[in-house]
């Protein structure tokens, strides 16, 4: 009965980090720490780092300390930082490599997911400014961008 219950807290809570990173990216990066996620909406920028790759950080730290809590006993908070850590890797892999290909690993990557995934980006980044943002998701889009991509669009 443990495993079940913690691999429900795992898949609870990369599926709530989903939500957190909605909100954290309009209201937090497009909002407080704008000065941070600006270079991200920089066309053309030819850097390897951003300032905005420090976010990384302040959205381990979560993680990071549940692991430390839960370590001993494996209890809760452990599977937990589980689930934020795979979203984590889910993130660095969609945003990273997929979308923005800073590593050119996933570019011949294609399916009506991935196609909407993109656009959804595409379209919060044709704001260069922190406000009239759109998509703020990363794992989800809007259900709009499912049903305009066509499945065999290429």
């Amino acid at each position: 009965m443990h495993f079940v219950i913690n691999i429900v807290v795992v898949i609870a809570a990369f599926i709530a980090m989903e939500g957190v990173a909605w909100f954290s990216h309009k209201y937090i990066m497009h909002g407080l720490l704008w000065k941070l996620h600006k270079d991200h909406h920089v066309p053309n920028q030819n850097n390897k780092f951003e300032h905005n790759d420090f976010f990384f950080i302040i959205f381990a730290t979560p993680a990071i300390i549940f692991f430390i809590i839960g370590f001993n006993d494996f209890s809760i908070p452990f599977w937990a930082a589980i689930g934020i850590t795979l979203y984590g890797l889910a993130y660095f892999f969609i945003h990273d490599l997929f979308i923005h290909q800073r590593i050119k690993v996933l570019r011949n990557a294609d399916s009506k997911y991935f196609r909407v995934i993109r656009k959804a980006h595409k379209v919060h980044h044709k704001h260069l400014n922190k406000e009239d943002g759109e998509c703020f998701g990363m794992l989800w889009a809007p259900l709009k961008y499912f049903k305009e991509t066509k499945k065999n669009a290429g």
